[in-house]
């Protein structure tokens, strides 16, 4: 008697990494999806351009990881990155900025990210990034990290600090945000808080930073944005 012939069995599909990509930028969007569904164990299930798109995103689609950029355009990613924390604590985020990582790398890890990469980098970078925070690690750069040694030995950190680590990051927000022009009501819409707190926080900017007046606040934030080139989250 012979053998039967074995069944046709359907191929099992390989469930892949399902990665949210938060950008005000279609371009970058555009790219990182690119790259990204490029490897055969990766997906970009879905994309948001605000904090508000992308924590719906989050909730209905349960990403298994987010990269979030700092600058969006209801608000700026370290706030989205708190948010998500308090609400998805095991969401793993990597923070993909054009942002010097002196400025917002330190800060964004303590909000709650796994990784800093700047887009500059993102091209070589950015799959090995995600292949390390998928596997639990933490990604800086050396020279971040090296920072970030010395001062948890006690060192001086005059080397690579800037004059705004002094500031909360609400109080950089608003520094940044003057620095880009913008009036306190202005300011107060972007950042969805009152005018009476932004106006505290630009006293306590003052006494932090040691400015004696408005104007030296106001010139200082101007010449401090035109040398890191950012841009302020727009409500447009």
């Amino acid at each position: 008697m012979g053998k039967k012939a074995p069944k046709n069995t359907p191929a099992v599909e390989k469930v892949k990494t399902r990665i949210l990509v938060v950008d005000d930028h279609p371009i970058v969007r555009e790219r990182l999806a690119e790259l990204i569904n490029q490897e055969s164990d990766l997906n970009v299930c879905g994309e948001a351009e605000d904090s508000r798109e992308a924590i719906k995103a989050v909730e209905s689609l349960r990403p298994d990881l987010a990269i979030i950029d700092i600058t969006l355009k209801d608000t700026y990613g370290i706030e989205l990155i708190k948010q998500l924390k308090e609400s998805h604590p095991k969401l793993p985020i990597l923070v993909l900025s054009m942002h010097d990582e002196s400025l917002y790398g330190e800060r964004a890890l303590r909000a709650g990210a796994k990784g800093y990469l700047t887009k500059q980098e993102a091209t070589k970078k950015v799959i090995t990034v995600i292949r390390r925070i998928l596997a639990g690690e933490i990604f800086v750069s050396e020279k971040m990290a090296s920072t970030i040694l010395r001062k948890v030995a006690g060192a001086a950190s005059a080397e690579g600090s800037t004059p705004t680590d002094v500031l909360t990051d609400r109080e950089l927000e608003v520094f940044q945000l003057l620095g880009q022009g913008l009036g306190v009501k202005e300011i107060a819409e972007n950042l969805f808080i009152s005018v009476k707190t932004v106006e505290a926080h630009r006293e306590h900017i003052k006494k932090k930073m040691d400015l004696k007046s408005s104007a030296e606040l106001l010139r200082y934030a101007i010449q401090f944005t035109l040398k890191e080139g950012s841009s302020p989250p727009s409500n447009a």
